[in-house]
């Protein structure tokens, strides 16, 4: 895995505040006809690392097994717009469920407490720890760490 944090990356504080105000983003991947596949993913950073979360068996899941190289792209409602070259690392061993509940407590600004998680699977009302840990296990979740190799754009 890269050592990338968001830290590392050629990003401004202004980039930075960006994605923290928009975290909604379109990641290109590269499919098996080499043509680009788009899909929308939330991001968080989870100790420093620009982080989203998906399912293994996802089509997206395959592609970055095969190909790590991935484009994030994020916009506001107006003009401004921040491009991210990265690649991406899939995340799935042992310790996933716990990283994806501390990826979800991050994303969702709920450091403590109950937890509900939507997903095209399941929707889930007030979880407490352990049921969301089965629940990301029972679900086969992973998390893509980023990695980001340039960036570009006007935000």
């Amino acid at each position: 895995m890269s050592d990338n944090t968001l830290d590392d990356l050629p990003l401004d504080d202004d980039a930075r505040r960006f994605i923290a105000a928009h975290p909604h983003a379109a990641i290109v991947t590269v499919g098996a006809d080499g043509r680009p596949k788009v899909v929308k993913i939330e991001v968080a950073l989870l100790d420093g690392r620009l982080t989203s979360a998906g399912h293994a068996d996802k089509v997206r899941s395959r592609r970055l097994r095969t190909d790590p190289r991935c484009t994030l792209y994020f916009a506001d409602d107006g003009h401004r717009w921040l491009t991210l070259e990265a690649d991406a690392t899939l995340l799935d061993g042992p310790g996933t469920p716990e990283q994806l509940l501390r990826y979800f407590r991050i994303r969702d600004a709920k450091p403590t407490g109950p937890l509900d998680y939507h997903s095209d699977r399941s929707h889930h009302i007030g979880l407490d720890d352990d049921a969301f840990r089965q629940v990301m296990i029972d679900e086969h979740a992973v998390l893509y760490s980023f990695a980001v190799t340039k960036s570009y754009g006007n935000a």
